[in-house]
């Protein structure tokens, strides 16, 4: 049971139902608990839902897959149901099983280096680090820790509002 209810569409401000369609128009996305319990603030919508342009970005040199890999293991990391059900979704839907993930050498190191971040609070070992430095640039880099950023404080909101896990992720938990 949430701790905070997902605002119904009945009491949604004008505001926030045109922030929702300039969303679900965007993104082809849908307003999930977490985005209608994000609607009680409009700013807070608008903030977390920055996350889909820095994933945007992310998978135009990491690629799409590796991208929602990255986000699942950052959501792993973060100890998020609702996070990681979702990725595993978007895994198991790409034909893949979420238990049995095969991944070339430098896909390894971005899933090293996603968990990391979550687990140890962002304190990556130098020598992980190094390695992560030989394959990015600074650019890209900055970019893939503000996203795992997005994604730690999208887990974190999720975890301290126990937001409930959308009935259409309910078949994709483990």
């Amino acid at each position: 049971m949430p701790r905070i209810d997902p605002l119904p569409l009945s009491e949604t401000p004008e505001d926030v139902k045109s922030a929702y369609t300039a969303h679900t128009t965007q993104y082809n996305a849908r307003i999930t608990n977490m985005k209608a319990t994000l609607g009680r603030s409009l700013l807070a919508f608008q903030v977390y839902m920055d996350w889909y342009p820095l994933y945007e970005q992310i998978k135009t040199f990491i690629g799409n897959r590796p991208a929602y890999l990255f986000a699942y293991t950052v959501s792993v990391g973060s100890n998020c149901p609702l996070c990681t059900t979702f990725f595993r979704k978007i895994i198991i839907d790409h034909g893949e099983v979420p238990e049995d993930l095969k991944f070339s050498g430098n896909e390894q190191l971005l899933m090293d280096f996603g968990s990391a971040i979550a687990r140890e609070q962002g304190r990556i070992p130098d020598e992980l680090f190094e390695k992560i430095a030989k394959l990015y640039t600074s650019q890209q880099i900055v970019e893939l820790v503000a996203f795992a950023g997005q994604m730690i404080a999208t887990n974190v909101f999720n975890n301290v509002l126990e937001t409930d896990i959308d009935e259409y992720l309910s078949s994709y938990g483990k």
